[in-house]
């Protein structure tokens, strides 16, 4: 399968120290893909070193955000400027390799039978690295609270690593999607789901990140345990 009709989508914050890894290693395995970073901005010169790479790296380019900062909406400018240009699939990843860039022709290739394919911590065969038995548990916990009142059929639906057919992405309204870290990922499958999207979830196994400071904050964790609710009372 050709991947030059693929993009990775990377949001970041001060990523610096992992994507000067990342990339290089991303185009090592898949030439052919593009690659695409949406910062917020960054401090830690994140946007000279992607600007520095890209002098390598034809498919690589760089969307830089200068305000209403935040995951969920650096995701949405990111899958606007991929429904733009010509591409048939797009895969979302983190930039501190908690997510294996091995993976992503394996996503890509299950698009031929789903319109989003799932990362899956909690489907046979996939799991997670270096968490304790606390954050396991509150993990767990979420996706069955989440996938419960939202009667989702998939066991991640907080997962970030996913590919998507650009197809079923161009179904939703983008604009109408405010939500932030965890709970924007489950908004967009719930979306996706009511569109009538199909879905496949693919083992992963999910490792801690090697550099910076992770994102997670208990505004995010209150925010993923409201959003199901907030969407039913919406819709």
């Amino acid at each position: 399968m050709s991947y030059s009709r693929s993009i990775i989508l990377i949001p970041t914050l001060n990523e610096k120290e992992n994507l000067k890894n990342l990339i290089p290693a991303i185009f090592n395995l898949i030439p052919e893909i593009s690659v695409l970073v949406v910062d917020d901005n960054s401090i830690d010169g994140t946007q000279e070193l992607v600007e520095k790479l890209k002098q390598n790296y034809g498919n690589l380019f760089i969307l830089t955000r200068t305000s209403d900062h935040g995951y969920g909406r650096s995701s949405i400018d990111g899958f606007k400027w991929a429904l733009e240009k010509s591409y048939e699939f797009l895969v979302t990843m983190d930039a501190d390799f908690s997510h294996d860039f091995n993976v992503v022709p394996l996503l890509i290739n299950e698009l031929k039978n789903s319109d989003i394919v799932i990362g899956s911590r909690y489907v046979k065969g996939g799991g997670v690295k270096n968490w304790n038995f606390f954050r396991k548990t509150l993990s767990k916990f979420a996706n069955f609270y989440v996938g419960t009142i939202l009667r989702l059929s998939v066991t991640d639906a907080t997962a970030g690593f996913n590919a998507y057919r650009i197809t079923a992405l161009k179904k939703l309204n983008l604009n109408k999607i405010n939500s932030e870290g965890y709970s924007f990922l489950v908004e967009l499958k719930y979306r996706l789901y009511q569109a009538g999207c199909t879905f496949t979830e693919h083992p992963i196994l999910f490792s801690e990140r090697r550099e910076g400071q992770s994102k997670m904050s208990s505004k995010i964790i209150w925010e993923a345990i409201k959003i199901p609710w907030k969407l039913i009372l919406r819709d």
